[in-house]
């Protein structure tokens, strides 16, 4: 398990023991908000998520890199696909989209047993 994982599957964790149904229930709302509804208190502010997206840079780049090559896109195009990618306007945005990014790609990696039925 990547670092990436690892802290996602911790923060995942603790938000779901706030739900009656678990990780179900969570997950279903970070699916249906993502992270731009301020669902992951973590990675609300340009700070953290851009200290996330530092602490994390390798393995977001190899998400986005794996994700291109699905989609048969370059890395900037990827990129450029992302939800809110309209929206960077400075380095602190940018990380901040790979930021939320990494985070809904691995929590929907990880648990989102919706996706795989």
């Amino acid at each position: 398990m990547t670092e990436l994982e690892q802290e996602v599957t911790r923060i995942c964790e603790e938000h779901a023991s706030g739900y009656d149904s678990g990780m179900q229930g969570f997950m279903s709302d970070l699916r249906r908000g993502g992270c731009v509804s301020g669902i992951i208190g973590a990675l609300c502010y340009y700070s953290d998520t851009n200290k996330f997206h530092d602490d994390f840079e390798s393995d977001i780049w190899d998400l986005l890199s794996e994700n291109a090559e699905e989609q048969g896109m370059t890395i900037p195009e990827f990129i450029a696909s992302l939800n809110g990618a309209d929206n960077v306007g400075s380095i602190e945005q940018h990380k901040n989209l790979l930021a939320w990014f990494a985070f809904e790609e691995t929590a929907f990696r990880l648990f989102d047993k919706d996706e795989e039925d």
